[in-house]
């Protein structure tokens, strides 16, 4: 019997001129990793093949394309842009792409992602958990949310360093800590600003089961009223009807990147349940082999009742996908 192939919805990609400009602002060893990864198509193929991945979404990962110069970051995105359309083009039934927006850049990143949905043909837009410090309820980025909302959007969350982050994770790489906690901390600005309930025409795609927060919506919800209202979800002070923080976050998408099984996956079911579990595989920062055995311990884990994962996963990936995003002019 044939295996469902997956969609992977956190599949990235490098470019030589991406990693040069990296270099080139002293990015060295991102995020507290070793290096850059090596990417190439053939590579990215091989390992679809070998995992049985019948479709990946690529995006370029942290530390995005912002190294401090908005002009700059404008021509980066561009650039990795037009790459990623291209490979999209040339593969269309093997690859997706997420268009990298130039963030904080407020204005670069509405320019860029009216060019990369339309012109491009991206199936959606990636953002960092912070940019410079800067989470994603922060009100300058009102109008982005605006336009992606109007749009029905896609919007691939990332984790990123979060800001001082030298003096918390004591000189140990960054994505094993500090991006679980950076999930679980953008996700909660979204819904404590009220971005969530305002713009629910975004579909946000959180990575890694969404980090802690499956185990911290509780708690979220716990101190909720003791923020004002216009924190409640953007609700007005005393109004009854703001739905509860896991209702809200229950509405975003998951990808199982990382380590699904045994405990990530059934955390995220028992919170949010699985109706918007997407498969991530989060190559080429995760080598190759670390991939195979992350699907295989999909494979391999307890199934869901009546179906696989393979087959609960892609198909909430097409549902999602499906979808495309509006064109405006």
């Amino acid at each position: 019997m044939s295996r469902t192939g997956l969609v992977d919805v956190h599949a990235h990609f490098v470019t030589d001129g991406y990693v040069a400009a990296a270099r080139a602002a002293g990015i060295d060893h991102p995020d507290g990793m070793p290096g850059w990864p090596e990417w190439s198509v053939g590579k990215q193929l091989d390992l679809m093949e070998r995992g049985g991945i019948a479709k990946a979404c690529l995006s370029v990962s942290s530390p995005g394309v912002h190294f401090g110069d908005d002009e700059a970051a404008r021509a980066l995105a561009r650039e990795v842009n037009a790459f990623g359309a291209e490979v999209r083009a040339a593969h269309p039934d093997r690859f997706g792409h997420f268009a990298s927006l130039p963030l904080p850049d407020v204005d670069g990143a509405l320019a860029e992602a009216a060019y990369a949905l339309d012109e491009l043909g991206a199936d959606g837009v990636a953002v960092e958990t912070n940019h410079h410090g800067r989470y994603l309820g922060d009100p300058a980025f009102a109008p982005l949310w605006a336009e992606l909302d109007r749009r029905g959007a896609i919007v691939f969350v990332h984790p990123t360093s979060p800001p001082g982050a030298d003096s918390v994770t004591l000189g140990r790489p960054r994505p094993m800590l500090e991006f679980l906690f950076d999930t679980a901390r953008t996700a909660s600005d979204l819904l404590l600003s009220g971005v969530l309930a305002r713009h629910r025409g975004i579909r946000w795609i959180l990575t890694h089961g969404g980090g802690a927060l499956p185990l911290l919506a509780d708690r979220i919800e716990l101190f909720r009223p003791l923020l004002d209202g216009a924190a409640l979800g953007g609700a007005d002070a005393g109004a009854t009807s703001t739905p509860d923080t896991v209702e809200q976050l229950g509405r975003l998408w998951y990808d199982m990147a990382g380590t699904p099984f045994p405990r990530q996956v059934p955390a995220l079911d028992a919170a949010f349940g699985t109706e918007r579990l997407l498969y991530g595989s989060d190559y080429c920062w995760t080598p190759l082999e670390a991939v195979l055995a992350q699907v295989a311990s999909v494979d391999t884990a307890a199934q869901p009742v009546g179906e696989t994962w393979r087959a609960l996963t892609t198909r909430n990936a097409d549902r999602l996908l499906s979808h495309r995003s509006r064109r405006l002019h």
